[in-house]
């Protein structure tokens, strides 16, 4: 028998097609999900549908994006869908914001492969989404990572991508293209994602005024943090405090 041949016969002698799920229920910090081409949730692992507050897979089937998340974030999600169902092609490590343990936004890599069905055509989509820590972070390039952590360790300023690509020993174009490939944004959005992912931390674990935590991340105003924030959360930072301090 053909290599093939031994594997297609292999999995056609499972009893349970799902059964390589239970080994995602076994990783807390690895999300699993299955969408059909509505973007409806029709599997998920526990991790997930227990990090989501529910009380079982039961309570997500069926479920759409904007039932769990903030309008902002599920807009992206639901955009990222439709991409690799339009393609027919994967999106790897995109950078999202997701719900920490504390139930807390935070930013998370998600990974989306299209699946088809029987008469070859895509009828949805799988997914694994997990914390986007550096010592876990798998970027394609070492350079990626040297610039993320370049960001993060200089939030209290803006930073232009001349500079950026200097740090890594990059043309700013190669430096656009590596973070977009990597990431699927552009330096301009990762620079804004990480400055108000440390001012969300900020508004959580101080008390300090919303102008001064805006001023404190190089924002000119509360008005620009404001709406900047709001885009990417889907809250106000005044209603994200009041949400997630108590």
């Amino acid at each position: 028998m053909s290599p093939k041949s031994i594997q297609s016969a292999f999995f056609a002698s499972m009893t349970d097609p799902q059964a390589f799920r239970l080994m995602f229920d076994q990783q807390p910090n690895v999300f699993f999900f299955v969408k059909d081409r509505e973007s409806r949730l029709i599997a998920a692992s526990e991790p997930m549908w227990t990090r989501l507050g529910l009380e079982g897979e039961a309570d997500v089937i069926g479920r759409l994006d904007e039932d769990f998340y903030p309008e902002q974030a599920a807009k992206a999600y639901r955009a990222d869908d439709a991409l690799v169902f339009r393609t027919g092609k994967p999106l790897i490590n995109r950078l999202e914001v997701w719900y920490d343990e504390q139930r807390t936004l935070t930013w998370f890599l998600t990974t989306k492969v299209p699946l088809r069905g029987k008469n070859g055509k895509i009828i949805g989509l799988m997914g694994l989404t997990r914390r986007d820590e550096g010592r876990s972070r798998h970027q394609p390039s070492s350079e990626v990572t040297l610039i993320v952590s370049h960001i993060q360790k200089n939030t209290s300023r803006i930073l232009s991508t001349a500079e950026l690509a200097r740090e890594c020993g990059l043309s700013e174009r190669t430096l656009y293209r590596k973070i977009h490939q990597a990431l699927g944004v552009t330096p301009y959005e990762l620079m804004l994602r990480i400055r108000i992912e440390s001012a969300a931390e900020a508004l959580i674990q101080t008390t300090d005024k919303v102008i001064e935590i805006a001023q404190a991340h190089a924002f000119c105003d509360q008005s620009a943090f404001t709406q900047h924030f709001r885009k990417r959360i889907g809250l106000t930072p005044k209603q994200f405090r009041m949400r997630h301090q108590g």
